[in-house]
């Protein structure tokens, strides 16, 4: 499903006010639920979060500072609920066993470079991680999810579209008020340009900032020239499409599909003619690539994304300050 057009506009007024009784629940019950006392692991714990539905980025984030811990020698385990994934009890993730209607996409992309553990109670997963050799746990979203207590807390932005209208859900995107969310944030990591005035408007509420852009991965470059059919199935995949382009990539077509959709077999039919009819090179995201079966990613072009920081320092002092949490 794609989020109602409202939710992106901070002028509407009728729906977000005929719906804002729903919003004040759903705002109090995330109030009453962040008063549980989560499991406290003996490791250190960093989750990376959001206050929006959808997606922000935030597994590429959490792949960057994966890599990050693998180069300091630390055993960095990733936790995620497996969004659209049958598994619902704390496993971890086998790429030659799951797929992505196992596990979801984002835990096959995690698991690609760390152990990764699906689940939707996270002390649980932290848990079987931690008895696995797990020196240091990473979350893939769970900001709202009290079971496991968070050392550090990140939580990303996507900078052009902000937090929304800024209301509730089901008036807006958020999961959270604001207020809420900021003061148990450790710090807010906003990705791209700030075109909505985040900034700005949430000065007072803010825990300290760390700026990144999204860079389109190095595979695009032979790419430039050719005749490109691209598509996506993200929270928005615009970003995709403008990101091929400043690479240099022009598609002749661009097609959105839902974040997380599972391909069917007519869309495979259909993106395959398209290609043909237009003699083009089928081109899409890697959490695209791992749902479809893997006869048909022979036909795919995969192009990745990268975090470039505007402070290179500021990851690793986050990391410094998570690893400092728990005695060595």
């Amino acid at each position: 499903m794609r989020p109602p057009r409202f939710w992106s506009d901070p002028q509407a007024r009728v729906f977000p006010w005929l719906l804002s009784p729903l919003s004040a629940l759903v705002a109090a019950c995330a109030v009453k639920r962040q008063k549980k006392a989560g499991w406290k692991a003996p490791v250190p714990v960093l989750c990376c979060g959001n206050l929006t539905t959808g997606g922000t980025g935030k597994t590429t984030v959490v792949l960057d500072l994966v890599a990050r811990l693998k180069k300091r020698k630390i055993a960095v385990h990733a936790l995620t609920r497996g969004y659209g994934g049958r598994i619902k009890t704390a496993t971890q993730v086998d790429l030659a066993r799951h797929s992505a209607r196992d596990v979801g996409d984002e835990a096959l992309l995690l698991a690609q470079q760390c152990p990764t553990w699906v689940g939707g109670d996270r002390a649980a997963s932290a848990q079987a991680a931690v008895e696995a050799g797990a020196a240091c746990l990473i979350m893939d979203d769970g900001f709202q999810n009290p079971g496991l207590h968070k050392d550090v807390s990140l939580l990303v932005v996507d900078g052009v579209v902000g937090l929304g209208n800024g209301h509730v859900l089901p008036s807006g995107p958020l999961r959270e008020t604001p207020a809420c969310a900021f003061v148990r944030a450790s710090v807010v990591l906003l990705i791209g340009p700030d075109k909505t005035g985040f900034l700005a408007q949430y000065a007072d509420l803010l825990p300290d900032v760390m700026r990144a852009d999204l860079q389109t991965a190095s595979e695009a470059r032979v790419l430039k020239g050719a005749r490109c059919i691209a598509f996506a199935g993200l929270g928005r995949p615009s970003k995709f499409f403008d990101g091929l382009r400043q690479a240099g990539v022009n598609p002749v077509e661009c097609l959105a599909f839902p974040d997380h959709y599972f391909y069917k077999d007519g869309d495979m039919n259909h993106l395959a003619t398209l290609a043909r009819q237009a003699d083009a090179q089928l081109v899409t995201t890697p959490k695209d690539t791992v749902r479809f079966p893997p006869a048909f990613r022979k036909q795919l072009r995969t192009v990745g994304v990268g975090l470039v920081w505007q402070n290179e320092a500021t990851p690793e002092a986050l990391l410094d300050q998570l690893l400092s949490q728990r005695p060595a």
